[in-house]
């Protein structure tokens, strides 16, 4: 029984897969997935990347449509750069618990006390957000986002243990919001002693949104887009991965050889997982959920991920 639903399924996804091809075609469509996308997604996708790659495609991009499959903020920051695209997503639904963390009157406040402060935001935050921001910044390029400012001062929002990590590689005085990733704060130290008292011959890579003390142990610690590029670059054999487990997609792609082993059953991010195949042809079936940004909130959120992309 268990066989004939694993063939009815493939079956199933395979006509989705062929609806999806037509679909594209017909609505000059372009499919954008981020790592943390289920697997049915990754592999139909146009391009697969983290949040700083997926917004250059969406900046370059000749389609008509761009469909992300991503959270919803991910979206806004497509719409933002191509503002004469159709961006829609495949799952209303699929927020960002650390981008609601932070609201527009609390930055406000934020700046007031500190009028000469330069507002650094991770790109996981809403458009409104953004809009409050002088410039924004990914986690692969959060470091260099920081260095390239003439400024001693930087209001960092919403990532503490990101905002952490980074501080780390400046002088300048950072202060930093109280907001996190759901996933990536779990994982504990304890988590990754177990992990590697069970493979002692696995490095350990780990995402920089994680909490410090669990950075501090890392053998390796980088964006996703990092993260991928060590462990098929390196000559290790075995890896505990640190970050959310649609990376597995990715890494077993690059190093089918290799062996993976996310530090813990929970590196789930549910809101990710909410897009799946079927939701991606209805969405482009019916051409929604479409995505809405304010044009006076647009304008000035476009600012700030352009000064992003500018920085080299």
């Amino acid at each position: 029984m268990e066989a004939l639903a694993l063939e009815r399924k493939a079956e199933r996804n395979q006509q989705l897969r062929e609806r999806l091809l037509e679909l594209k075609k017909e609505k000059n469509a372009i499919i954008l997935a981020h790592y943390y996308q289920r697997d049915e997604i990754q592999e139909v996708a146009d391009f697969r990347g983290d949040s700083f790659l997926l917004a250059q495609k969406a900046a370059e991009t000749d389609a008509d449509v761009i469909v992300f499959c991503g959270v919803h903020f991910m979206g806004e920051s497509a719409k933002i750069l191509a503002p004469d695209k159709t961006v829609i997503i495949p799952d209303e639904r699929a927020g960002c618990p650390m981008a609601d963390m932070v609201n527009v009157e609390g930055l406000r406040e934020l700046k007031r006390k500190h009028p000469d402060a330069t507002v650094v935001t991770y790109i996981n935050s809403s458009a409104e957000i953004k809009a409050e921001t002088d410039i924004c910044c990914t986690s692969a390029n959060a470091v260099k986002v920081i260095q390239s400012l003439d400024t001693d001062e930087i209001i960092w929002v919403p990532d503490k243990n990101l905002g952490h990590y980074v501080s780390q590689f400046t002088d300048k005085k950072m202060i930093l919001w109280e907001g996190y990733c759901n996933t990536h704060d779990m994982l504990t130290v304890k988590d990754v002693e177990e992990m590697k008292a069970k493979y002692p011959n696995a490095e350990f890579v780990v995402h920089p949104e994680c909490r410090p003390e669990v950075i501090e142990i890392a053998d390796f610690v980088g964006s996703t887009t990092g993260i991928l590029k060590y462990c098929k670059e390196s000559e290790c054999q075995e890896f505990i991965v640190g970050t959310e487990d649609g990376t597995g997609y990715q890494l077993r792609k690059d190093s089918p050889n290799k062996k993976f082993h996310f530090a813990t059953k929970f590196l789930v991010c549910p809101n990710m997982k909410v897009n799946n195949l079927k939701k991606l042809v209805r969405s482009l079936e019916d051409m929604k959920p479409q995505i809405y940004v304010p044009p006076h909130i647009a304008e000035k959120a476009k600012l700030s991920l352009q000064s992003m992309l500018e920085v080299k």
